[in-house]
């Protein structure tokens, strides 16, 4: 894993990894704290067995209804301003494992599928993290020593506008708005990319100079 921190694709796609993962998190918790149903439709006629009586049953709750938007999103942000993306691979572990095993609880069809995929997308970034992560288990960090792609300010400034561009979308999304956000998102993903291999090429020659 060390060796592989040091190559620019597995950079850059722990970076996106990041931006994916938090960015749908952060998404699906602005209902929850809007006090919102994930639905127009309650829940409560359902069979009690079901998921959508037991999501009912979370949302009649009130407070941790709420709760559990703040948590995603908090996750979520600290996933996507790669700064302190250790921070929200660990806040988010918990979260996504407590997701997936709801989804295979209730019949969801084939959610289980997206949400393993999470949850074994999160344990990669824990594990990418894993040398200084070790400390939690009192066993000796391993501190990066080679500069990393995460380290630029680029791509901490494309997590905090990408996290302005999901919240705003929340709030603005219809019929008439999806293709003009994917647009907007694909833009700022693709842009930033560019942008931040440029920067990284002049880093290099730099030092080779």
């Amino acid at each position: 894993m060390e060796t592989l921190k040091t190559k620019i694709v597995p950079q850059l796609f722990i970076i996106y990894t990041r931006y994916l993962i938090g960015g749908a998190f952060v998404f699906a918790s602005i209902v929850k704290i809007q006090g919102l149903r994930f639905t127009a439709d309650s829940g409560a006629d359902n069979p009690i067995a079901s998921a959508w009586h037991f999501f009912e049953t979370m949302y009649q709750s009130g407070l941790y209804w709420k709760f559990i938007g703040v948590c995603q999103v908090l996750a979520g942000f600290l996933l996507m301003t790669q700064k302190y993306s250790k921070l929200g691979a660990v806040t988010n572990l918990p979260v996504i494992a407590n997701i997936f095993v709801i989804t295979l609880s209730y019949d969801f069809a084939y959610t289980p599928v997206i949400t393993g995929l999470m949850l074994a997308a999160n344990l990669l970034l824990l594990a990418w993290e894993w040398g200084e992560l070790k400390v939690l288990f009192n066993l000796s960090p391993i501190l990066d020593k080679d500069h990393r792609l995460e380290k630029d300010s680029l791509w901490q400034l494309t997590g905090f506008l990408l996290f302005c561009c999901i919240v705003l979308c929340k709030f603005t999304l219809d019929e008439t708005t999806v293709l003009g956000w994917f647009s907007t998102f694909l833009l700022i993903g693709i842009g930033s990319m560019f942008v931040g291999l440029r920067r990284e090429r002049k880093r290099k020659r730099a030092l080779r100079a």
